[in-house]
């Protein structure tokens, strides 16, 4: 699979003042902003392509690579301050970690299954897996290269901030860092051998590690042995001061034969596992859900390696022994020309040094809650929601002084009678879990949907759920088969007119930092239809309660997908009565085969059909006689998009919802997932002026064309629109404008 369109080579020699180099960008395409409403084009002559055929439908794992060629141009554009470029390569890199952890494991499951199922694209797992490792070799060749060609030099030319390695070191600071050594990395090291005795050793998920090879001096026999670098304590040892730094993977390198008295070091190379995380699991009988995710969580530390990464010099007999003792294919073994596992470069991406980082953003406060919430009346917060509808739009607008503070009121007001709220993944210190805890603890009925089956935080779950448990809160942990990813609280409160219910329905997690990185939007409403909705739908997650109904709420598996399905057939017919028909969703990701036929179906009609897909999608768009109307649109900034709104236009009537599902076979058949319609009209228009600022953005969009491939679009000479810069212009706006009405800071 062809990475993103990059034209030109970098340049060299003199430049003018001003002048930037040159980095491989991918292609402009010339248009420099979508308009909002494009031409409709008339229902294709074309034939029309089978529902089934291959051909409509793009690979789902070769189209996640993209967008980690996304991310990674991210990390290659100067126009972005340079420790910010040195985290999005980390960032990319972690993300290539999880995707062979989950998507290759998958893979290699299902060629060991041998089950001969193809994916809708029409490819088996073995062509999956060929094409998965062409494309990784080469995005991994990139990153490397621009880390040792540009980012490490500039980081020492513009933060003064110097690698080393220990050949660069003088005799004192080579006598200090060998002291380090055996004071700090000797006496936790354990060197593994492996021989008759010593069987090879177990070798964790990312971990870096030495395959050493030792010569006897007496015997000449040559031997195997394994050591485990520590990365986790501190990657970059300072020398001399903090912006000269060592890699300890070096030192260790270095000292490798002090392990060994008596023997030859021959050599040592670095090399580094990723294991699989795609396990089995019979849902159907499981007896007790924190049991099993920890048998889970301990098997899932000997799954299947899926890749080895080895340095370019590695012996090929070390190599040889690698796969064979890890079961591995050849085509399982990637080089790594320079530094190994760029995680590590999350460390040097939180230096403080200002100028080389993105603008400090502090998210506003929205007007109404400026105006009507007290820090002497946190009840307020009541009042506010109760005189209408919320949208909070995060990390533009503050997730603390909103959706933190609304469950932080109701914990402490002693008008709330009760409190019931989902936990899908949170901060490691949770102000939202203390404020439970707190509202437990003062007698409030408080009940707590916690997902430990949440991929990567089940541990910590477990452990939040303990911790609550022990507060009195009742705690569940999902429905059989079901992970439940909502996003949603209740409150409930008694006040002058009896009881009313408040509540938060979002698309993101109630975790205080992802609120400050991802996009997410919330609904804080006190609306009765859906208050009784959410009642019912936690009723559905604690009880046994299959055949709920909900008025307002569209909740998933149940109603989800039928519901979208009536929203476009529904669109389908306006167009056909009145030539109007448009679609816009803004979503993570695309893949489930039968929303994306019905969105082919609504193209052939007509309909004008954008999708705003951060990450993979399978929709092929443009296609003639299927696609023609649809267009795929990839945002990639500062903050990770991560909010999910629909809208649907509605002969003139918008319909407009946002919610916690992306248009995934998982979302929609295998977790509990809510939808919320929004209904006042001056948040409808908020929404939709969100989504035609996405589409109008000419800075971080790209464009996804019929053959795959995505191409950046580029202000061509026009007025640069950046969709997130433009938003935090907006927040502030709205900020200042209610300060200068009176409304305290």
């Amino acid at each position: 699979m062809p990475k993103p369109r990059r034209e030109g080579a970098r340049t060299s020699g003199k430049k003018e003042r001003g002048e930037t180099r040159a980095t491989p960008r991918p292609e402009g395409n010339g248009r420099g902003g979508l308009p909002a409403l494009g031409p409709v084009r008339a229902p294709a002559a074309a034939p029309e392509p089978a529902a089934e055929d291959p051909a409509l439908y793009l690979n789902r794992e070769l189209s996640w690579l993209d967008f980690n060629w996304r991310v990674v141009h991210l990390a290659l554009d100067e126009a972005v301050p340079l420790l910010e470029r040195i985290r999005f390569l980390a960032i990319a890199e972690s993300n290539l970690d999880e995707f062979f952890a989950k998507r290759v494991g998958a893979l290699k499951r299902q060629q060991r299954a041998n089950a001969g199922v193809l994916s809708p694209d029409g490819r088996s797992p073995a062509e999956q897996l060929a094409l998965i490792r062409e494309t990784v070799a080469a995005m991994q060749r990139v990153m490397t290269d621009l880390w040792e060609e540009e980012l490490r030099p500039r980081l020492q030319h513009e933060a003064g901030v110097v690698i080393t390695s220990y050949a660069q070191l003088d005799e004192a600071e080579r006598h200090e860092m060998d002291a380090y050594f055996r004071t700090n990395i000797y006496p936790i090291l354990t060197p593994l051998a492996v021989d008759p005795g010593h069987p090879f050793p177990f070798i964790s998920s990312q971990s870096l590690s030495l395959a050493v090879l030792l010569e006897h001096p007496v015997r000449h026999t040559e031997h195997f042995a394994r050591v485990k670098v520590p990365t986790g304590r501190q990657r970059w040892i300072p020398v001399g001061g903090p912006l000269r730094v060592l890699p300890i993977e070096e030192l260790v390198l270095r000292h490798v034969g002090d392990l060994f008295p008596g023997m030859r070091l021959v050599s040592a190379h670095q090399f580094r596992v990723t294991r699989s995380v795609d396990l089995e699991r019979d849902d159907e009988e499981i007896e007790d859900v924190i049991q099993t995710i920890s048998e889970e969580l301990r098997a899932r530390r000997f799954a299947p390696v899926v890749q080895l990464e080895v340095e370019p010099s590695m012996p090929e007999h070390v190599r040889e022994l690698l796969r064979d003792e890890l079961e591995l294919d050849p085509a399982d073994l990637y080089e790594s020309q320079g530094l190994l596992d760029l995680t590590g470069l999350f460390g040097l991406a939180e230096l403080d040094v200002l100028s080389l980082r993105f603008a400090v953003w502090e998210p506003v406060t929205p007007p109404r809650v400026l105006e009507g919430v007290r820090p002497e009346e946190p009840s307020g917060i009541f009042d506010v929601i109760r005189g209408g509808d919320l949208l909070v739009h995060h990390p533009y607008e503050s997730f603390t002084s909103t959706v933190q503070h609304f469950i932080e009121a109701a914990a402490i007001d002693p008008r709330v009678l009760a409190i019931k709220q989902t936990l899908y993944r949170t901060s490691e210190d949770s102000p939202v879990v203390r404020a439970l805890i707190r509202a437990a603890e003062s007698g409030k009925q408080v009940a707590v949907m916690v997902e430990v089956t949440a991929r990567f935080d089940e541990e910590k779950n477990i452990g939040w759920a303990q911790a609550l448990e022990r507060a009195g809160v009742h705690v569940t942990y999902g429905l059989v088969g079901l992970k439940t990813h909502a996003k949603v609280v209740l409150v409930v409160r008694e006040e002058a007119g009896g009881i009313r219910t408040y509540c938060h329905v979002g698309t993101g997690n109630y975790h205080v930092q992802t609120a400050r990185l991802y996009t997410d939007i919330g609904l804080l409403t006190a609306d009765p239809a859906i208050g009784r909705d959410v009642v019912n739908l936690f009723h559905f997650l604690t009880g046994y309660a299959p055949e709920q109904h909900y008025a307002e709420l569209v909740v998933a598996p149940r109603d989800m997908r039928a519901a979208f399905m009536r929203l476009i057939d529904q669109e389908i017919e306006h167009h056909r009565a009145g030539g109007d028909g448009r679609i816009i969703l803004k979503m993570n990701a695309i893949d489930d085969v039968a929303m994306i036929r019905k969105l082919y179906e609504a193209s052939r009609a007509g309909v004008r059909v954008d999708l705003i897909v951060r990450g993979h999608s399978r929709l092929r768009p443009g296609v003639p006689g299927a696609s023609e109307n649809i267009r795929v649109t990839s945002i990639l900034g500062r903050f990770l998009e991560h909010d999910r709104i629909f809208y649907f236009h509605n002969a003139g009537d918008p319909r407009l919802f946002i919610g916690s599902a992306d248009w995934r076979r998982r979302n929609l058949e295998e977790r509990v997932e809510a939808m919320v319609p929004v209904h006042a009209p001056e948040l409808k228009a908020r929404l939709l002026g969100i989504l035609l600022l996405a589409l109008s953005d000419n800075r971080l969009a790209w464009d996804l064309g019929a053959g795959g491939r995505y191409v950046l679009r580029r202000p061509d000479g026009r007025e640069e629109r950046s969709f997130q810069s433009d938003l935090m212009t907006e927040a502030r706006a709205r900020s200042r404008e209610a300060e200068s009405d009176g409304a305290p800071a």
